[in-house]
């Protein structure tokens, strides 16, 4: 029995003793549960389809995620609501992965220094949206958020779109080539101000 002791805390220092050997028994575990649980999800629907309702982003839409990801929005703004009394109250149904399968990145995540948006599609007008934008401390005086004036003027180049919706159709987003060839016509003379507007608009709205 003594012997049985003796060597079990010979391994075990040897072990925490020997980097090399501990980093890649760490690896080596950290693979197994990550493969553990992610390789199931890759076989579920609930994971892999589009939730009833769900569609792709239209151009105007496209756009305006992209503008929301080059400010920064993700960095103070979750939308991934969990399943929490607290949280449905406050924000409305919680998050599901059907809702997210167009988003590539989705926008899920822990911050929030401003309030999650992802039921915020249809809570507030559009004029809303452009004034809060523009200056948040108009609507709300207490905000600590930015103000972004610039995306009133700042055009969209409508041949960044069809690209973009290629790239996109190849991971999976179902664009036909008619939209893809009309995706440029669907933005033209529309601001940064307009896309984000729109985006945030669809935000959570294909399930209440």
């Amino acid at each position: 029995m003594a012997s049985t002791h003796k060597d079990s805390g010979f391994s075990h220092e040897k072990i925490e003793t020997n980097n090399l050997l501990m980093i890649i028994l760490i690896v080596l575990v950290v693979s197994v549960g990550g493969i553990v649980e992610i390789v199931p999800l890759f076989f579920q629907r609930s994971t892999t389809e589009a939730a009833p309702g769900v569609k792709p982003y239209t151009p105007l839409q496209l756009a305006g995620r992209d503008v929301y990801l080059r400010e920064g929005c993700y960095n103070c703004h979750s939308q991934m609501i969990r399943p929490f009394r607290a949280e449905t109250l406050r924000y409305g149904h919680f998050s599901t992965a059907g809702e997210f399968v167009y988003d590539h990145p989705f926008q899920w995540g822990s911050k929030r220094t401003g309030p999650d948006l992802h039921r915020v599609g249809g809570k507030y007008s559009d004029d809303w949206h452009r004034l809060h934008l523009i200056n948040p401390r108009d609507l709300v005086p207490e905000s600590n958020m930015p103000a972004y004036p610039w995306l009133e003027s700042a055009k969209l180049d409508p041949a960044d779109l069809a690209p973009k919706m290629t790239a996109l159709r190849r991971v999976g987003v179902p664009y036909t080539d008619a939209e893809i060839a009309t995706a440029g016509d669907a933005v033209r003379d529309k601001t940064e101000l307009d896309a984000v507007v729109a985006y945030l608009q669809v935000l959570g709205t294909a399930l209440k």
